[in-house]
């Protein structure tokens, strides 16, 4: 039988809770903008965007290790708390992890920057298949690409 298991990842962001938390949530539009060697487009397919029960396409590009295509649901949002859960529900993803979730948290620091957790709970298809390193690793890059994007743009 296949494993499961859970992998977490704290990135420390210099940009404020608020800037980067608005950034994450308009990922529908700003990903596929500032990052077109990551994402081709996000297309909503259910929803707005961003509220929970909201679907979304992600057409990945030549950057994205492993995955080309991801059909995503958004299961819980908490703005006070700055807090999405998501789930993969079809796509490239789904040949390697029977389930995939991921859950962000965006928390202040005292000097009014960011620490985000990013944690991910799967279930792999079948034992041969690697513990999702890569995606951490890539969920990783973006996280600080979008910091040093909203750093760009206080410039």
């Amino acid at each position: 039988m296949a494993s499961s298991g859970k992998l977490d990842v704290e990135v420390h962001i210099k940009s404020s809770p608020d800037k980067f938390w608005n950034s994450i949530r308009n990922s529908t539009t700003l990903f596929p903008k500032v990052f077109p060697d990551q994402y081709k487009n996000i297309q909503v397919l259910e929803g707005d965007g961003k509220a929970p029960g909201t679907v979304r396409l992600f057409t990945y590009a030549e950057g994205s290790p492993l995955v080309k295509v991801s059909k995503e649901r958004i299961d819980v949002v908490d703005e006070a708390t700055k807090h999405v859960a998501y789930s993969v529900i079809e796509g490239d993803l789904l040949k390697f992890y029977k389930i995939f979730k991921g859950f962000i948290f965006v928390c202040p620091k005292e000097n009014g920057e960011s620490l985000v957790k990013w944690s991910c709970e799967y279930e792999k298809a079948s034992d041969d298949v690697e513990v999702p390193h890569v995606i951490k690793d890539f969920v990783v890059k973006n996280f600080k690409e979008v910091d040093e994007y909203i750093q760009d743009q206080k410039a």
